[in-house]
C-alpha cells in the first residue's frame, strides 16, 4: 500500500503544482480581462512570471529537500501553491494588478517547480521497477486532470465572480494538500549536478526532452486561440478544444507508461515523438479549416494532449534507467531545460505571431522540435 500512497501523493502534486496553478489560469485569464481585473498585457506578464518561477523552483528544489527533507519540502510547496491561489482572489485596481499578483504567480510557479522535481523520484523510489512506467503515467495524469478541472470549474463558477473562481481553485488545492499530507515517502534529496556527467544517453535524453518542449508549446499556448480566432469558430469551440486537450492529458500519460513497461522506454519515446509530429502535421493541414474539419481538430488536440504530458512520464522513467545512481539529478536537469525551452519558445512564438499574424508558422516551429526530438532519442536499452 505504501507504493500506491506515494503514487496518489505524486498525482496530487502534479494536479496542484502544474494542472491547477498553471493551466487553470488559461481559461481564467479572459474572464479577468473582461471583468477589469487586469489588461491583456499584464495577463501575459503574469503568465511569464509563473513560467520563470517554475524554472527557479526546479533549480532550488534540491536545496529545499536537503534543508527540510524531501517529504516536508513537498508538503510545504503544496501549502505555498494553495496560499498563492487564495491570495490571487483579492481584487485590486487594474493599475496595481501586476504589483499585487506577480509575487503570488511567481511563488506559485516556484512551488510547482519544486513539486515537479521532487515528487517523481520520491515516488519511483518505492515503486517496483517493472511498474515505474505505469506509476509515472498515473502521476502525470494529474496534469491533465488539472486542465480538465480548470476547463470545467472556471465556466461553472464564472457567474459568481472571478474572486470566487480563485477561491474555488484554492479550496481544491487545500483538499489535495491535506489528502496527500501523510502519503509522501521519506526519500533522499536529489544529487547535486556534480554527481552526474551529462554524456551519452543522458545527454541525448535531455536534448530530446528539450526539443519535445518546443513541440508541445504551440498546442499548450495557442490551440484554443487558433480554433477560436484563427479558424473563426468562436470561444466556445476554443474552450471545447481545450477540454479535449485536457482529457487526452489524463489518459495519455498512463498509456505511455504502459507502453514503456511493455516495449521499453526508448521505443515508447520514439513512438510518442512520432505521434507528436503527426498531431502537428494535422494542425497544419488545410483540411482543418473546412466545415468538416472539426474531427481533425479533435484528433490533433487529443494527440497533443496525450503526447505533451506523456513525454514527461517517459522521460522520468528513462532518467532512472540511464542514470541509476543519480536519477533525481538528471530529472532535475530535464525539468529545468523543459521549462526554459518553453519560456524561450513561448517568446519566439509570440514574436512570430505578432510579425505574421499566422498560427500555421507556430505549429511549423513545433513540428521542427518534434522531428528533432525523434532524431535524438534512442530506442535501444539504456546504457549508462
Amino acid at each position: 500500500m505504501k507504493a500506491w500512497h506515494a503514487i496518489a501523493a505524486a498525482c496530487c502534486a502534479t494536479l496542484l503544482g502544474v494542472g491547477l496553478q498553471r493551466f487553470a489560469y488559461a481559461p481564467l485569464l479572459p474572464a479577468m480581462v473582461q471583468d477589469g481585473w487586469l489588461t491583456p498585457t499584464v495577463g501575459g506578464l503574469l503568465g511569464a512570471a509563473n513560467f520563470a518561477g517554475y524554472v527557479i523552483g526546479a533549480v532550488l528544489a534540491p536545496t529545499a529537500a536537503r534543508r527540510l527533507g524531501t517529504a516536508r519540502a513537498l508538503r510545504w510547496s503544496m501549502v505555498l501553491a494553495t496560499a498563492c491561489l487564495a491570495l490571487c482572489a483579492w481584487h485590486v485596481p487594474p493599475a496595481w494588478a501586476l504589483a499585487w499578483m506577480s509575487p503570488w504567480r511567481t511563488m506559485a510557479g516556484i512551488a510547482g517547480g519544486v513539486l515537479m522535481v521532487l515528487a517523481g523520484p520520491a515516488m519511483q523510489g518505492v515503486v517496483a521497477p517493472h511498474r515505474r512506467g505505469l506509476a509515472g503515467g498515473l502521476m502525470f495524469s494529474g496534469v491533465g486532470t488539472g486542465i480538465v478541472v480548470g476547463a470545467v470549474v472556471v465556466p461553472t463558477l464564472l457567474p459568481y465572480g472571478v474572486a470566487e473562481i480563485w477561491l474555488g481553485l484554492a479550496a481544491a488545492a487545500l483538499l489535495l494538500t491535506l489528502l496527500s499530507w501523510r502519503w509522501w515517502p521519506d526519500a533522499p534529496p536529489p544529487a547535486r549536478f556534480a554527481a552526474i556527467r551529462l554524456q551519452g544517453e543522458k545527454r541525448r535524453l535531455i536534448i530530446a526532452y528539450t526539443l519535445a518542449a518546443v513541440a508541445a508549446t504551440p498546442h499548450m499556448a495557442w490551440w484554443p486561440d487558433f480554433i477560436a480566432r484563427g479558424l473563426g469558430r468562436g470561444t466556445d469551440a476554443g474552450a471545447r478544444a481545450w477540454l479535449v486537450f485536457g482529457l487526452a492529458g489524463v489518459a495519455g500519460p498512463t498509456i505511455c507508461g504502459r507502453l514503456a513497461d511493455r516495449f521499453g522506454t526508448g521505443i515508447a519515446l520514439q513512438a510518442v515523438f512520432a505521434a507528436q509530429a503527426a498531431g502537428l502535421l494535422v494542425a497544419l493541414s488545410p483540411l482543418v479549416s473546412v466545415p468538416f474539419g472539426s474531427t481533425l481538430q479533435t484528433l490533433s488536440g487529443a494527440i497533443a494532449g496525450a503526447t505533451s504530458i506523456g513525454t514527461t512520464t517517459l522521460t522520468l522513467t528513462r532518467a532512472r534507467e540511464v542514470a541509476p545512481d543519480a536519477p533525481g539529478a538528471l530529472w532535475r536537469i530535464g525539468t529545468i531545460c523543459w521549462g526554459a525551452s518553453q519560456v524561450a519558445t513561448g517568446f519566439l512564438l509570440a514574436w512570430l505571431f505578432a510579425r505574421t499574424g499566422s498560427h500555421e508558422i507556430l505549429f511549423l516551429v513545433g513540428l521542427v522540435g518534434a522531428f528533432g526530438a525523434l532524431a535524438f532519442v534512442s530506442p535501444t536499452k539504456a546504457s549508462v
